[in-house]
């Protein structure tokens, strides 16, 4: 898949546009269904297919204190969206200038920058532009001047509910892990670029990877068994999310941190990702640095046995 940052970086030729647009956190199955939809379209027409998403939550920038954490970092989002067989993808800066610009405007700039577009995929109540005032009857309209078919796709359902970015952020937040992997269509999983820790672990003799998690959503606070894939190899670890009350820091930081098992080697710098297979418990704050060394050593064992039958 070739990442673009702007429109007319596509160069299509004499070749039609086939366009998925949304902001696809999680690329949950209702985005795979649009996505999948531009793909199909692309290979009907000889067209080139085109998802077209942003670097960052629009609430981000128009209403930050309301905006939401992320079920996936900006490079497991475009991963994800590679893999479904997407040619290109076009991702856009989102900032104060892109949320004033009205979403007639916003289209009528695209379609001609891209040259001719064939189709545009949506979700069915999709929304964009200044104020959100584009939508999918905006869509059609433009599309008969433009001359492009507009799909609205409709919303999966799971147990009688909608399968959105929202429900997942709930059900990973209130633990279903479950659920949210099914609505995913995969395991659900974190990735982050490990960063320097205060070597805590080393000298509990666990040695930890401190993943760079912020603004994600998380589960809750505990210790999980997980597998992490490092540099393309995976590893069986032990992930901790919490604050580390046992060390009594004064101005305690959320910590996402994993041991990998039987690992001996760098991994500052890279990005890990892991995807969540059992909890073991939740967090404790214990009497001492050997107390909690030897319920670390229990969990050790808790988890190999999970990956045993794995």
């Amino acid at each position: 898949m070739h990442v673009i940052r702007a429109p007319h970086e596509l160069q299509p030729g004499h070749r039609k546009v086939c366009l998925a647009m949304g902001f696809f956190d999680g690329v949950h199955l209702g985005h795979q269904q649009i996505i999948r939809q531009t793909v199909t379209d692309a290979q009907r027409h000889d067209a080139l297919s085109l998802v077209l998403t942003f670097d960052r939550h629009p609430r981000s920038v128009i209403t930050p204190d309301r905006a939401p954490p992320l079920i996936y970092s900006l490079p497991q989002k475009i991963r994800t969206i590679g893999s479904l067989g997407v040619g290109h993808l076009l991702l856009l800066h989102f900032d104060e200038t892109l949320c004033r610009q009205p979403g007639e405007l916003f289209i009528r700039d695209l379609a001609r920058n891209l040259k001719r577009i064939q189709s545009v995929c949506v979700g069915a109540n999709f929304v964009f532009g200044h104020n959100r005032g584009g939508n999918v009857e905006m869509l059609r309209k433009l599309g008969l001047e433009l001359q492009f078919t507009v799909h609205g796709v409709a919303s999966l359902a799971l147990d009688g509910e909608p399968v959105s970015s929202t429900r997942i952020r709930r059900c990973i937040q209130d633990g279903q892990l479950d659920l949210a992997g099914q609505m995913l269509g995969r395991a659900y999983s974190i990735a982050g670029i490990v960063a320097p820790g205060d070597q805590v672990g080393h000298t509990l003799g666990f040695p930890t990877a401190n993943i760079d998690a912020a603004g994600l959503a998380l589960p809750p606070n505990g210790v999980y068994a997980v597998h992490a894939t490092l540099a393309g190899n995976l590893h069986r670890a032990v992930l901790n999310i919490g604050y580390r009350p046992t060390l009594q820091n004064p101005h305690p930081s959320l910590r996402v941190e994993a041991h990998l098992l039987d690992f001996s080697g760098e991994f500052y710098g890279q990005e890990l990702e892991v995807i969540f297979l059992e909890k073991l418990r939740d967090e404790i704050k214990f009497p001492s640095l050997d107390d909690l060394r030897s319920q670390i050593t229990r969990d050790i064992t808790q988890a190999r046995r999970i990956f045993a039958n794995d």
